[in-house]
């Protein structure tokens, strides 16, 4: 496997060495994101991938928005409070206006949370708004959203780029994008306001500017080489063992501590996964040590859905086999096979979607010895493609146990679907917390949900950008990229 990537290696160390040596300080800090083409989206279109979100993040501003590390800091509300019994939260906005001038308006940002938290809203967080009663501008320059229960974690929710506030395809900052060739956007600062006759104030910074790029890991991988760019943005599993072939100093590679879910949801609840005990069998089958050390050998795997308690009521639930040993774990998976075969003549075939990479692949030829050792077989399909199970790799975008269940239950059971909603409608705290250790426990037992690991993701970063930092978000901002002091 990894002799394919030899070529890709050679070439990648022909290329140079990382581009913070090569660049003068006034040069914009050139970024290079994981995924598609570079392009413009609409949060409202539907779920957007991972350049897009950046470019988002950068040129539209939400009510808040994520610091380098992760945490809540003021966007387009100067400030905000939360009422005593947690169902309210009101945000004064501060002064801020769109790119042609014209102000920000309480009205227009309460008219897109409304349509984000719309029942049937397109955009990827609306099922985690749907505790959202009411926003409304009480004047010109505040805002009130009204909630049906408590929700301590919402500002992390309201400070992802799905929330952005957007209009007619632009928004506040902190940059202004223009394109700068076919495949680049340069990001310039965006002005403050300035009094007529006072040109030279609103003249950006050039040590703030960004020059963003979409595209490919290896591509991004090869920028970084040739110092044609300073960070790779969006490393994900599947191209984590590009890294190890091309010669990347150890030092510039960071991963970050985000909780999330890596692992296979159930996607079709017939024939031989219409049996709880079967799916608990493919479960038992998997070598999660083998499979994740095939990756990252300081990949921990897991067994719960939950990565802690969070807001539940009870840790997080292990499954029943979890003391077992492999051997022992395997032994009774293919005792269930071999149960189901006796009545149900002819192989038991599995599709897995998993996505493309080289390391989607390592984790296929994993996934194939640990079923094929059971007497089941497994055949890989696209993401896109019909599927038995399908693989999940996302991190929370917020701290609550229930988007880990909610986003885990593809195909659950009925009655685990109903408590996870029951956790979503709980009139307060105390009961949420109870519905979602309820919750966690039954989908454990119904096996709908595969763990494996949590979501690998990484960055590659050049030590001129000190700002950088590692965070349980896994998101890092371009205007924090830099210490404000250099």
């Amino acid at each position: 496997m990894i002799q394919r990537f030899l070529p890709l290696a050679l070439a990648l160390a022909l290329g140079g060495c990382w581009g913070g040596a090569q660049q003068k300080d006034t040069k914009p800090v050139a970024v290079s994101v994981i995924g598609g083409e570079l392009a413009a989206a609409d949060p409202s279109a539907g779920p957007l991938d991972t350049p897009a979100r950046v470019l988002i993040d950068a040129t539209a501003q939400g009510l808040v928005r994520f610091d380098g590390a992760g945490q809540i800091e003021p966007g387009l509300a100067a400030s905000w409070a939360v009422t005593p019994d947690g169902r309210s939260y009101i945000f004064r906005l501060r002064d801020a206006a769109w790119q042609d001038g014209e102000p920000v308006t309480a009205d227009q940002v309460v008219k897109v949370i409304r349509r984000a938290a719309a029942p049937n809203s397109r955009n990827a967080l609306a099922p985690f708004l749907q505790v959202i009663d009411e926003a409304v501008a009480m004047t010109p320059q505040v805002i009130e959203v009204r909630l049906k229960s408590p929700r301590p974690d919402l500002l992390k929710l309201f400070a992802q780029p799905e929330l952005a506030i957007v209009r007619g395809g632009s928004g506040t900052g902190p940059f202004v994008a223009q394109p700068e060739r076919k495949d680049a956007m340069l990001l310039r600062p965006m002005p403050e306001p300035t009094l007529p006759g006072d040109e030279d104030a609103a003249k950006p910074d050039p040590r703030g500017q960004v020059l963003l790029r979409g595209g490919r890991a290896a591509l991004g991988i090869a920028r970084y080489k040739a110092g044609r760019a300073e960070l790779v943005l969006g490393g994900t599993f599947a191209d984590w063992p590009i890294i190890g072939v091309a010669g990347i100093a150890p030092a510039d590679i960071r991963v970050d501590p985000a909780p999330g879910l890596f692992g296979l949801a159930v996607a079709n609840r017939d024939g031989f996964l219409a049996d709880a005990a079967n799916r608990a069998a493919l479960a038992m089958a998997i070598d999660r040590a083998a499979l994740t050390a095939a990756i990252r050998t300081d990949w921990q795997p897991v067994e719960s859905v939950l990565p802690a308690q969070i807001d539940s009521s009870s840790p997080p639930s292990a499954p029943a086999w979890g003391p077992l040993t492999l051997s022992a774990r395997r032994e009774n998976a293919r005792t269930q096979v071999r149960n189901w075969k006796r009545t149900h003549p002819g192989p038991v075939t599995i599709r897995i979607a998993l996505p493309s990479g080289p390391g989607a692949t390592l984790v296929w030829g994993s996934l194939m010895v640990s079923f094929r050792a059971i007497g089941v077989m497994p055949v890989r399909v696209g993401m896109a493609d019909a599927a038995d199970l399908r693989l999940i790799d996302a991190v929370a975008p917020y701290d609550s146990a229930r988007w880990f269940l909610a986003t885990a239950c593809q195909l659950c059971s009925e009655d685990v679907a109903l408590l996870i909603a029951a956790g979503r409608d709980a009139p307060d705290l105390y009961a949420r917390a109870h519905r979602i250790a309820e919750a966690d426990a039954l989908l454990a037992a119904d096996s709908a949900y595969i763990p494996i690991a949590q979501p690998l993701r990484w960055s590659i970063v050049s030590p001129r950008l000190t700002g950088w930092q590692g965070n349980s978000r896994a998101w890092h901002p371009l205007n924090h990229l830099r210490n404000e002091s250099e």
